[in-house]
């Protein structure tokens, strides 16, 4: 059962809000993000680069947390972020020019997270867990919500249709062409809806988030061993979260490059390969792979298509099949010795959403010796792995929505 409430959102004003809003700031190569900080006094990227104001870029640890909690008290004293009288749920939709996303944003609960209501589907690496917990514990609000998935649902699908007939609270477009709106739900009888369905489904699944969800966890239940008074029921009890339809995701799959053969010349590396797969060389014929475990190497100015061999290879359970996995146990692991994948420094991982000739152009630079790229993985293996108790090797999934900083913003 997923236990979701409405809430007060802190957001921009109709006419500010596509000035306000923002991409998350580690999108901005330092160049873009000093252009925005320069010509856009309403940014939100003024708030979390708070060290711009006194011209120092470089302001880290607890003094810059401070510093964003004084910047957001400035856009909020400013008359540019404001609070909404009464707990709604805000429907959203982002269309971009090849998709179209639409869900609703609420708050999820952290023992529904501590449960496994709400289920992960990647490891988190505790220093980031701790930093941004400490950062949510000194700014006091969180502005980018977790990306959470659920079956798709007739009821909760009909009242979103409902809204979208309406005019939204907020409609603007940004340069990248994608177009954003928003609708308020404080109607109560539409809320009650919404939370007694959800009510009714077993499991959420996080697409995107993980240390945001972590780490709200973990406020959680240090602000409630510091409360006499907790009673589970205040704001640090839930997280902002972006409920979607699993129909309604797109996940494209990551590349791996690798720096050394790991003491194997192309020829000798391509004989060790020949005991779990199949090698065809396609010359400079790009290779796409069509079937899971079927993959694609560059390597040496060829590509080259390997099929695992299945009487090789042992599938014992559900992790065992996903080919990320796969890759590991019989390549990586023991031919490249890359045990680490989380860590190993020779080892760097790359969306595969729209540059197809990556896996050649990385390689060809010199920067590395192979590349190999993979199909995506699908809602179903995610989930039938997660239900099993296992979580996906680190960079398995690059999921869209990506969602929007300072759109409605929670506090706590």
């Amino acid at each position: 059962m997923a236990n979701i409430k409405p809430f007060k959102a802190v957001r921009a004003s109709r006419d500010k809000v596509a000035l306000v809003s923002t991409k998350s700031r580690e999108i901005y190569t330092p160049e873009m993000l000093t252009a925005k900080l320069d010509f856009n006094p309403y940014t939100f990227l003024h708030v979390i680069n708070p060290g711009y104001k006194y011209h120092k870029q470089d302001v880290s640890g607890d003094l810059r947390f401070k510093l964003v909690h004084n910047r957001y008290l400035e856009f909020k004293e400013d008359g540019v972020f404001t609070q909404d009288e009464t707990p709604a749920f805000y429907i959203y939709q982002k269309t971009t020019p090849i998709n179209s996303f639409c869900g609703i944003i609420s708050a999820t609960s952290v023992e529904d997270y501590e449960n496994n209501v709400i289920k992960k589907h990647e490891g988190t690496i505790q220093q980031r867990e701790l930093l941004f917990e400490n950062y949510l514990k000194n700014t006091g609000f969180n502005a980018e919500p977790v990306l959470l998935t659920y079956p798709d649902n007739d009821t909760i699908t009909s009242i979103i249709k409902k809204y979208q007939t309406t005019r939204a609270e907020f409609e603007f477009s940004t340069t990248d062409k994608d177009s954003h709106l928003l609708w308020v739900v404080n109607n109560k009888n539409d809320i009650k809806l919404i939370v007694d369905t959800f009510k009714e489904v077993n499991t959420l699944y996080i697409a995107d988030g993980h240390h945001r969800s972590t780490s709200s966890c973990l406020l959680a239940q240090n602000l409630a061993k510091e409360n006499p008074n907790h009673t589970g029921k205040e704001d640090y009890n839930f997280f902002m979260s972006y409920l979607l339809p699993e129909s309604q995701l797109s996940i494209y799959e990551f590349n791996r490059f690798i720096k050394d053969l790991n003491g194997f010349t192309p020829d000798e590396f391509l004989i060790e390969l020949d005991t779990y797969f199949r090698i065809e060389n396609r010359g400079q014929d790009l290779y796409k792979p069509s079937k899971k475990h079927h993959f694609c190497m560059y390597l040496n100015g060829e590509f080259y298509s390997l099929y695992l061999r299945k009487t090789s290879y042992e599938f014992t359970n559900s992790l065992s099949q996903l080919d990320a996995e796969i890759l590991y146990q019989t390549v990586l692991k023991p031919i490249l010795g890359i045990n680490d994948i989380r860590n190993d420094s020779k080892i760097i991982y790359s969306q595969n959403k729209s540059d197809n000739l990556e896996l050649k152009t990385k390689v060809d630079s010199g920067d590395f010796k192979v590349s190999f790229g993979m199909l995506p993985t699908s809602i179903q293996e995610l989930k039938s792995i997660v239900d099993d108790g296992f979580l996906m090797p680190p960079k398995t999934t690059y999921i869209e929505p990506k969602l929007r900083s300072a759109l409605t913003i929670y506090e706590f």
